[in-house]
């Protein structure tokens, strides 16, 4: 190829990478707006409802939370005692101990005086074998299930075998749920009794003081590491999630914090092991059998609900989360890729899946190489100037501005962090996340691209300090 070829095809590459971020960019302004408008009516009918009123009338369906634990000894007994302390008419736990190889079965024996009992199955779901099963005598809606290790998936669906109640939550061991956490989430179960699954939001406990399994004061991590993942936190679930969920494309429920209806998930097969990804291939996986069925089943997003939990403080985690999240993503759309522009599938087919495909699973790679070309360009003096202009509007300032949304969708709603001097530094992070922290994410998730299509497996080490840790300042 002589050399004038290869400046066309430079020229003509950059012109692909600058349409990438313009319809980046637009889709999450697309979702911001919706997000907007979604979040004003539903502020405005949380004015109007008493939630524990309705609870009350519309005769609220019982729950049992399953936690999958594994080697989580620091933070367990904390957040079992956060799930015990839940105002809701009628819920039950179900810790699932994943074959710990630390103390997180003892401590949580000794914490609330557990002995062996008796429980039978309920659904039959392949799982690893169940050890011994424990009941709690000071606390009668508290059982653990000691079990050999299988993952995640597997533990969900030990849990979910043993449950007999017509909604479960699906949660993480180290999860803290707020006390009316469970009266918010499902709220859209009794406005419609077709509802599938519900999810709430996800916040960052780091740095906030939390006593007796309860947050008592938020505040912003110390961490930089951690305040740039507050910002993540917040784009994701009030412009990203609220947005999809107004536009009846919910394609992802964070399994940290999900409610579901037991029959559907048990018709459609438990939880996937195969996958790092479970929590969004459970729910694309109910979209696809829902509309294959032809039944009107809403999924939804929800953001009044907190489930806060402890995020990476160090590269070397954060990556291996990314990483993870990043193959998750590509296994569950790599499987289901028959959804990809299907109009059977309505929005979800046209709207969702295309994005999570095109943008979200493939678009690391091609911004990596439009960084890499606009440098070249630039070297070689093909970047004029409105095409310089143009890249940095889209790919920088306009993700800026869109970051400063999400913090004032943020505050126009639920003004979580009350200081003036968080909200400042929520402001600045924008700034301080365009350039490094946002190229280290692409490189990490073109990794977990790549390892995903050499089938890799494995979660990687997820250390954690414990919620004691996490709340002193």
């Amino acid at each position: 190829m002589s050399a004038r070829a290869l400046l066309l095809a430079l020229d003509a590459f950059n012109g692909v990478v600058l349409g990438y971020f313009i319809l980046l960019n637009g889709v999450y302004l697309l979702t911001t707006l919706f997000a907007f408008r979604a979040l004003r009516r539903y502020a405005r009918r949380l004015k109007t409802v008493d939630v524990q009123d309705l609870i009350g009338s519309a005769d609220a369906p019982p729950i049992t939370l399953i936690a999958p634990a594994y080697n989580e000894e620091a933070s367990c007994v904390q957040a079992a005692r956060s799930l015990l302390t839940l105002r809701y008419p009628s819920h039950e736990i179900i810790v699932v101990n994943d074959g710990s190889r630390d103390g997180t079965l003892r401590r949580l024996i000794d914490a609330f005086e557990l002995a062996p009992a008796a429980r039978a199955p309920t659904a039959e779901l392949a799982h690893q074998p169940v050890r011994g099963v424990y009941h709690g005598r000071r606390h009668p809606n508290l059982w653990v299930i000691d079990k050999v290790n299988g993952g995640k998936s597997d533990a969900l669906n030990t849990g979910l075998a043993y449950c007999s109640t017509p909604l479960f939550c699906a949660m993480d061991a180290d999860s803290l749920l707020e006390r009316d956490a469970l009266m918010r989430v499902v709220r859209p179960f009794l406005e419609d009794r077709a509802t599938v699954a519900v999810g709430g939001i996800i916040r960052i406990v780091n740095g906030c003081t939390v006593r007796a399994g309860d947050v008592t004061e938020v505040r912003l991590p110390r961490s930089l590491l951690a305040r740039l993942q507050v910002l993540e936190y917040l784009r994701a679930f009030l412009a990203g999630r609220m947005g999809w969920s107004a536009l009846n494309a919910t394609l992802i429920i964070s399994g940290a914090f999900g409610l579901f209806r037991r029959s559907t998930v048990v018709e459609a097969g438990g939880f996937a092991t195969d996958t790092v990804g479970e929590d969004m291939e459970l729910v694309v996986r109910l979209r696809r059998h829902c509309a294959e069925r032809g039944e009107r089943r809403p999924i939804t997003f929800v953001p009044d609900p907190v489930a806060w939990t402890e995020c990476p403080e160090s590269l070397r985690v954060l990556a291996r989360q990314r990483d993870r999240w990043q193959r998750g993503l590509t296994e569950t759309l790599v499987r289901h890729r028959r959804m990809l522009l299907n109009p059977r599938f309505g929005s979800v087919g046209m709207l969702a899946f295309p994005y999570f495909f095109f943008l979200e699973m493939l678009g690391p790679a091609v911004e990596a190489l439009g960084y890499a070309a606009f440098v070249l360009a630039l070297a070689l003096g093909r970047a004029n100037t409105p095409y310089v202009l143009a890249f940095l509007m889209v790919a920088f300032v306009l993700g800026l501005a869109l970051s400063h949304a999400a913090v004032g969708l943020e505050e126009l709603t639920f003004r979580r962090y009350p200081r003036v001097r968080d909200l400042m530094d929520l402001l600045l992070l924008p700034f301080l996340e365009a350039f490094g922290y946002r190229q280290l994410n692409t490189f990490w998730r073109i990794r977990g691209l790549i390892r995903a299509l050499r089938h890799a497996k494995g979660w990687g080490e997820m250390t954690r300090k414990g919620f004691a840790t996490a709340s002193a300042r």
